[in-house]
Order: structure tokens, then C-alpha cells, then sequence
């Protein structure tokens, strides 16, 4: 079919600083190509003012101007908190350091931490009371010195007096003492005034809530910690070019090396800005910092994108399609919307660069796809 091409020149859309490419792929609707074929021969297309001109291949690693923050995900950011109450006597990090799992981080003088050791100290002591006369009733009773419900009453109470033990160990732990210092404290009676609390993994500082002299309570936060090997990216995507994104697509930011993907694309709209969060996660190298502002590229997965006069995009409902010639007429082929502003559009679907795509006489061909006649 010999139709008059028209000549698509490079256009801002495609190269300028502002290019609105959101190149994500979804699945495509399914369509009865019969249904679709338009029977046209090239006289009656050249009376019809049918003009054609062929896809130009569109980049597929834009950046988007959409805000973007770089973010740490919540389930790698945690806070070290105050085993107990107490003053803070010295802190032996910064903000922004590495620390190692067990590295010390902050030192408090505690009361309350005094009063644990004594108690505790206090249930062992009983507890070696409880077994002796356990073992002098068990004695008595063999030699039927002793009624057997004295002999039960001291198992009774030797068992109270472990569970007490117990008790009080695991309050020693829950405040940050090791193994190791509660079984030196059990044979020195060593008390502290003072309690060293550790870093339960290696981490970086991101904020430390307290300073040198400040009293504090129970559960009072100390430090912030995270991990960040791996960090989010969160994106306000206008609602309008939403639907081009889907979880699982490759993102870029500009001007760093390592790719990731997206997790999350936000079920709601927020009303203020009309936008919807859409999450990515991305490995990191070092180079990338929470916090900061960044630019963001959405990647194709080896689906190819194809940019066409706006002219030539057909809409019906929320589908899109573009008129694509064949022999003896034209026919109907869905293509999904990727990007588009008032001179062209970006749209990926089963179309290359050697079809020859309709872009003049487009009511014409939807008038005798609708059964008007040509």
C-alpha cells in the first residue's frame, strides 16, 4: 500500500531535560485482530487523507522529573533504647559512625541497675539456702526423722527459690549484661554502679537522642541505628501515568551504576498533590545517602518503546491502540501508553520501526471500523 509518509522529526519530548518517560510494561488486552482490520484500498486511504509515517525507537533509560528521596527502609532502621533508669555518664560514638556488633555505645550510671544486682545476688543466696535444706529434710526423711510433707514443702521451696534465680538473671540480660559479667557477678558479688550498653549488630549511627549528664528513663530511646547495604527510593508519580507502572520494574538513578526495582506502587492517591507513591529498592555501594533528593529512570525489561506523532494514538475507554497498515487496509493493534505530552506519545506493544503507523484520516478509519463505510 502506498500512502503519503509524513516525517517525524526529532522532538523535545524525546530529548529535552523535562523528557516524561515512565517506561514500565504491563500486559497488554488481548483484541479479535479480525474485528480490527480495516479493508481499504490505497486509492479510497489517499482520498481519506490516511497519512503514515514509521516508529521512531525510543529510549528506555530516561530520567524522570519526578521527585524522588532516598530513603531507609524501616525494617533496617531500629533504636537502642535505655535498659534502665539512669543518668548518661559518656557516649563513645557519633553520629554517622560504624559500629560492630558488641561495640559499646553508650555508658549510664543507674540506681535501678545497682538494685537488679543486689536482688539478684539475693535470689542465689536463697536459692543455696533452699538446696541445703532440701538435702538435710531428704536426709531426715530417709531415716524417717521427718514426715514426707516436710521433705515436699522444702522441694516446694527450693524450686520457688530457681525459678526466683531465674528470674532475676534474665532481668540482668534484658538490661544488657552478658553471660559472662552475671556469672562473674555470682562468684565475686562485684556490684556496678555503672552499665555499658552494646550495639546489638553492626549498624551505622544515624541519630543519638541523648547527651553527657542527661537522665533518663526506662526505655528512654538512646541511639538510632541502621543497616544500609540496600535502601528505598520513594517516587510521587502523577495518578495520570500511574498506570504504566507495575512492581517489579528496573529503576535507575542518574549518574549511579547499580540498578534496582520497584516494590510498592501505592494503592492510594494522596488528594493534596494527586500523586501516588510508588517504592523502589536499590543496592548500595556507599555512594548513596539517605535523605537526598535524586532523579529517577525506569527501565525497560528487553521490551522495546516507540515514539509516534500524538496524532496517531487511538483511545478507547482506558485502552490504547494505533492503526498499523497491512495488506489491503489497516488494522486496529493495542499498544500500552508510556509517556506522552501534546505533540507525541511513547508506547511499547507488538509494533517496530519498519510498520507504518496511521497518523492523518484517523476518524475516518474509526468511522468505518464502527460500520459507517468508507
Amino acid at each position: 500500500m502506498q500512502l503519503r509518509q509524513a516525517t517525524l522529526r526529532p522532538s523535545p519530548f524525546r530529548s529535552g531535560v523535562g523528557a516524561l518517560l515512565a517506561l514500565a510494561f504491563s500486559f497488554l488486552p488481548s483484541v479479535s485482530m479480525a474485528e480490527d482490520d480495516v479493508k481499504l484500498s490505497a486509492a479510497q486511504a489517499q482520498n481519506l487523507g490516511v497519512r503514515v509515517t514509521h516508529p521512531v525507537s525510543s529510549r528506555t533509560d530516561q530520567t524522570l522529573p519526578y521527585p524522588a528521596q532516598i530513603v531507609i527502609p524501616t525494617p533496617q532502621l531500629w533504636i537502642v533504647s535505655a535498659p534502665v533508669a539512669g543518668m548518661v555518664s559518656n557516649l563513645a560514638i557519633a553520629r554517622g559512625d560504624r559500629v560492630n556488633t558488641g561495640q559499646p555505645l553508650v555508658t549510664l550510671e543507674s540506681p535501678s541497675f545497682v538494685s537488679q544486682q543486689r536482688e539478684y545476688l539475693q535470689a542465689v543466696a536463697q536459692e543455696v539456702l533452699a538446696a541445703q535444706q532440701l538435702k538435710r529434710n531428704a536426709d531426715l526423711f530417709e531415716g524417717k526423722a521427718v514426715p514426707q510433707r516436710v521433705l515436699e514443702a522444702s522441694q516446694t521451696e527450693a524450686r520457688q527459690a530457681s525459678v526466683a534465680v531465674a528470674e532475676r538473671r534474665q532481668m540482668l540480660r534484658l538490661s544488657g549484661l552478658s553471660d559472662e559479667a552475671i556469672s562473674r557477678l555470682t562468684n565475686e558479688a562485684a556490684i556496678s554502679a555503672t552499665l555499658t550498653v552494646i550495639a546489638p549488630r553492626a549498624a551505622s549511627v544515624v541519630d543519638i537522642a541523648v547527651s553527657p549528664g542527661q537522665r533518663l528513663e526506662q526505655s528512654a530511646p538512646l541511639v538510632k541505628l541502621a543497616q544500609l547495604s540496600s535502601l528505598w527510593v520513594e517516587i510521587a508519580i502523577p495518578a495520570a501515568n500511574i498506570r504504566a507502572i507495575r512492581t517489579g520494574a528496573k529503576i535507575e538513578i542518574e549518574g549511579y551504576a547499580m540498578p534496582g526495582k520497584v516494590v510498592l506502587v501505592s494503592e492510594t492517591t494522596d488528594a493534596a498533590t494527586q500523586t501516588i507513591l510508588v517504592r523502589a529498592e536499590i543496592p548500595n555501594n556507599g555512594e548513596l545517602h539517605p535523605g537526598h533528593a535524586a532523579r529517577i529512570g525506569f527501565l525497560s525489561a528487553g521490551e522495546s518503546a516507540w515514539e509516534i506523532p500524538y496524532s496517531g494514538l487511538v483511545r478507547r475507554g482506558e485502552l490504547t491502540s494505533v492503526f498499523v497498515a497491512i495488506g489491503g487496509g489497516f488494522r486496529l493493534v493495542p499498544v500500552a501508553l508510556l509517556a506522552e505530552d501534546q505533540d507525541h506519545v511513547v508506547v511499547s506493544g507488538p509494533i517496530t520501526d519498519k510498520n507504518e503507523i496511521a497518523i492523518g484520516g484517523i476518524s475516518a478509519l474509526r468511522g468505518i471500523l464502527s460500520g459507517l463505510g468508507p
